[in-house]
């Protein structure tokens, strides 16, 4: 689309507004509602939110909405959020576990078919 059929202008936020947004997008998000749903409601991007996050937590060294942790800004980590960041760690490490075993399969099958194709290049299977 042109740039002249936008129908809203881009719009520059300042640091204070990012972060603003960014909390309440975090809170809308613990609400029930999707990152696309609170991004609508907010008046920006899926994308532009996730910069914002990268960009924020860049800046900032931490989280500044507890995306990471689960954890609203002035808020304590109770022990339910401490269990559900261990349960998505150990998620992340099985899934890289399966990703390597998917990739070994891969690698292997690879291997089988180049063998296969080596095997039968140059022999004639016609009658004798």
């Amino acid at each position: 689309m042109p740039l002249s059929e936008r129908k809203t202008p881009m719009k520059r936020h300042s640091e204070e507004e990012i972060g603003t947004k960014l909390r309440h997008a975090q809170q809308l998000m613990a609400r029930g509602q999707t990152q696309a749903e609170a991004c609508k409601e907010l008046g920006v991007s899926v994308m532009t939110y996730h910069r914002w996050r990268k960009l924020y937590r860049a800046k900032h060294d931490h989280d500044p909405v507890g995306i990471e942790t689960n954890v609203l800004v002035g808020g304590s980590a109770s022990q339910s959020d401490i269990a559900d960041e261990k349960g998505i760690n150990d998620v992340r490490a099985e899934n890289e576990r399966l990703r390597r075993i998917v990739m070994d399969l891969l690698l292997e099958k690879a291997k089988a078919e180049e063998h296969m194709t080596g095997a039968f290049h140059g022999k004639s299977f016609g009658r004798i």
